[in-house]
């Protein structure tokens, strides 16, 4: 049973609030034709009202609520300290335009988020104005054509893509009007080297490579693949959305890499989904540093005796310019990502590390047999199996959907595209080993399920709010409008 709508619950004269007789001068519209004769708003009292959310509330899936294993996205567990930071008045009273001398406390903190994610991931500068890491791959993709531009090298117009990256590279490219080249995957999940060599020549912009790669490998002939592409005149783009794996263990700057995003809202638990807000800083190597976008956090009047520095605004050289309004999400993901790395230190970021790492390595291990790992080797932080059983017609999509009928959200489906009915499983660092087991112990039934009672994997779920959605209508049947009463002119 659904729940009905405020429409549904309204009764006429039933009233909710009570607003104060005006404290200011009445005023009259100067054309009447800018009043409605009628609102049709539901009539509800507090309570209803608040019921009424707090059930549909119910409906809906969260990481505080159980598991979520989406593979790539790095669903982890939010501190709420991070809540109780981003919200002190200082933080949260502040504005963008206030002058540089009233908020100093605020330029400070962006200042040492960027001086930590340098330290982490061994880059030389860092930008934190993207708004997510597909804006931040954007702003990387876009350095990287400033800096050939700017050495009189027109001809690079070239993207190299490995076919196991994120499916947002090749857009990042093409939306600069690059060529975007698909490499091959080797048959253990490597970028295939014969065929990446065959690509490198003097048009090459760079290779976007994503490493740990979408299959939850790290790539054997790093150093090989970025030699070939350094020698040919081309940049190495480093998507950090797996960075969950590395930290504290090794950082893409010292491998090479000449420019990365990072997701904060993967890595450094902001949250993530419900429309954001993302972020997605970029660390550059020394000969990106001078194309960072404008304006940087930097020192204006070094510490002096008992003054502090005096943070301000600086413009690298040859920026880019600015590539969002102000200087990223401040309170939504720079204060939560600050208190996230301030809390677990140096080492605390390397337990993160092993512990996804491990956790990954041991669902792989409880499902392998009865699931098929594809390219079966000790993975990072996730790993990709076949969602199908041998001797069953049930496809990963049917997984999915019964695993919801065990209080599992499912895993990532159908990514990366060459896996055949792939299921993308990321259990993050802050799973301990019970959930694990429960996870694994359904997936493990559901194969069972699939081989003696394939109907009920194929209609499931059937323990949910709503049953199975018809996805292919819902995708092209799209209704965009809000719902409306009986009777309700649109046109008003």
């Amino acid at each position: 049973m659904t729940e009905p709508t405020l429409f549904e619950l309204s009764s006429p004269g039933r009233t909710g609030v009570t607003f104060p007789e005006a404290d200011v001068p009445r005023f009259e519209l100067p054309d009447s034709s800018l009043l409605r004769d009628d609102l049709p708003l539901p009539e509800l009292a507090e309570v209803d009202v608040v019921r009424h959310y707090m059930a549909l509330s119910r409906y809906n899936y969260s990481v505080d609520g159980g598991f979520y294993p989406l593979g790539s996205c790095t669903m982890k567990y939010n501190p709420k300290i991070n809540e109780d930071t981003c919200r002190l008045p200082g933080f949260l009273y502040t504005h963008p335009l206030q002058p540089i001398e009233t908020v100093q406390g605020n330029l400070m903190l962006m200042y040492q988020l960027q001086e930590w994610l340098k330290e982490i991931s061994g880059f030389a500068a860092v930008t934190l104005q993207p708004a997510a890491g597909a804006h931040g791959e954007f702003t990387g993709v876009l350095m990287m054509r400033a800096y050939h531009k700017a050495r009189g090298d027109h001809r690079r117009v070239k993207m190299l893509v490995p076919d196991s990256a994120h499916g947002t590279n090749p857009a990042s490219a093409g939306m600069l009007g690059m060529t975007v080249k698909v490499i091959p995957s080797d048959a253990r999940g490597n970028v295939d080297l014969e065929a990446l060599k065959a690509e490198c020549d003097d048009t090459v912009v760079g290779l976007m490579l994503t490493n740990p790669n979408t299959l939850g490998l790290f790539d054997e002939h790093i150093q090989e693949v970025v030699r070939l592409i350094h020698e040919c005149g081309g940049l190495m783009y480093g998507d950090g959305a797996n960075l969950n794996a590395l930290l504290g263990i090794v950082r893409p700057g010292d491998l090479g890499f000449d420019v990365m995003h990072f997701n904060l809202h993967k890595t450094f638990s902001v949250p993530h989904g419900g429309g954001g807000p993302g972020s997605g800083p970029v660390g550059v190597s020394a000969r990106l540093a001078d194309f960072l976008p404008a304006p940087q956090v930097g020192i204006l009047e070094p510490a002096e005796g008992d003054t502090p520095p005096l943070y301000g605004f600086v413009t690298p050289k040859h920026s880019i310019g600015r590539m969002k309004a102000f200087h990223g999400h401040f309170g939504g993901g720079l204060v939560r990502a600050y208190t996230y790395i301030a809390m677990h230190g140096a080492e605390g970021l390397r337990d993160v590390s092993q512990y996804a790492v491990l956790n990954a390595n041991y669902l792989a291990a409880r499902l392998r047999g009865t699931y098929k790992i594809p390219y079966d080797r000790v993975c990072m932080h996730e790993f990709v199996m076949e969602g199908r059983i041998e001797g069953s017609d049930v496809r990963a999509l049917d997984i999915s959907k019964r695993l919801m009928d065990y209080n599992f959200h499912p895993p990532t489906n159908y990514f990366p595209l060459i896996v055949h009915e792939a299921l993308m499983i990321e259990p993050t660092e802050t799973e301990n080993k019970d959930t694990l087991d429960r996870f694994a112990d359904a997936l493990l039934k559901i194969a069972e399920e699939a081989r003696t009672n394939p109907d009920v994997v194929k209609s499931a779920p059937h323990s949910t709010p709503f049953g199975r959605m018809d996805e292919v209508k819902a995708a092209r049947e799209l209704v965009l409008c809000c719902w409306l009463p009986e009777g309700y002119d649109s046109n008003r």
